[in-house]
């Protein structure tokens, strides 16, 4: 396993963006392990299984119809030959992935995946929920990524196009399912950078998610 740095946070927190950013000025890999849930969540609803039918959700784990593979700007995730990866940012399969990711079944079944991301000689950044404290927590650095949550909302509002109030809602649900958790709940890792990017502009938060990484890592 090569270098590995984590950017963990809730929803709409910058850590996509930020992540994206800092592997492009790194010359790394990145990944957005919440793509496998998504990726899970989004085949699943196509499917109409319902989120409490475990047994046939961790059956679709490992059904070949779709896959994850990382690209040198996204998370692509493919079902049935086509590329959804835009799709599987919808709210609806933000919050189905939520509850299906409380089954430590699930995330057991997923976890493989996620790690074999960081094979080979070229450094990873992982982003998502639980990357510092579970996917990968001998991480060279781990960073922490948070924001006011009305601030959140209106980021993901503007990107789908849809009513601040609304997101809003269904952020803080999200919040609560993925903090409260049983399984990998939504945490600071120990040792992480913690930055608040409420009030910051992109390229301040890449500029001292760098300098920190540098700090830790001989790159």
């Amino acid at each position: 396993m090569g270098w590995v740095v984590t950017i963990d946070g809730p929803a709409a927190s910058g850590k996509s963006t930020v992540s994206r950013e800092l592997a492009k000025r790194l010359g790394w890999h990145w990944v957005s392990t919440g793509a496998f849930y998504r990726g899970l969540a989004y085949v699943a609803l196509q499917k109409k299984i319902p989120f409490d039918d475990i047994p046939k959700i961790i059956e679709l784990c490992y059904s070949k119809e779709w896959s994850v593979e990382m690209t040198d700007s996204k998370t692509k995730v493919l079902f049935q030959g086509n590329d959804v990866s835009e799709l599987i940012g919808r709210e609806d399969v933000g919050n189905y992935a939520s509850l299906i990711s409380h089954h430590s079944e699930i995330r057991k079944a997923l976890l493989d995946g996620q790690r074999s991301c960081s094979m080979g000689n070229v450094g990873l950044i992982a982003e998502g929920r639980d990357c510092g404290t579970i996917v990968f927590p001998q991480a060279q650095a781990k960073i922490y990524l948070t924001a006011h949550e009305t601030h959140r909302a209106a980021r993901r509002a503007a990107e789908e196009g849809q009513a601040h109030e609304s997101i809003l809602a269904a952020q803080k649900n999200r919040d609560e399912q993925d903090s409260n958790r049983k399984t990998a709940p939504l945490q600071v890792p120990e040792s992480a950078y913690v930055l608040d990017t409420t009030h910051m502009s992109l390229d301040d938060v890449v500029k001292k998610v760098e300098f920190f990484v540098r700090e830790k890592i001989p790159v």
